[in-house]
């Protein structure tokens, strides 16, 4: 099975509005290189250790969860629920754990 990370990176770094380059520069990351490391991230070729994608989650705004989930449904979920403020997280798992 290969890893969700690559699809994960690049749906979120196009839902932010992001090029390759202008993600890699945002992260510190020297312009000349940004955009072929982001790519070899994108293509699965590289996978980032788990600081950079800890970065790389921080700066698109979702969470490093959501990178590594293997189910779209779970995923979108994981996005929903990051949104919501603690009271309604706390709300969200006492329901989910009492039905």
């Amino acid at each position: 099975m290969e890893s969700p990370f690559p699809t994960r990176l690049r749906a979120a770094r196009k839902a932010a509005g992001m090029t390759q380059q202008q993600l890699g520069i945002n992260l510190g990351m020297d312009p000349n290189t940004a955009s072929a490391r982001l790519n070899q991230y994108e293509k699965g070729k590289h996978a980032p250790d788990y600081q950079t994608a800890k970065r790389l989650a921080d700066e698109l705004g979702v969470p490093v969860a959501y990178l590594y989930c293997d189910d779209d449904v779970l995923s979108r979920i994981i996005i929903a629920v990051a949104v919501m403020d603690m009271s309604k997280k706390e709300s969200l798992l006492n329901y989910i754990l009492n039905n």
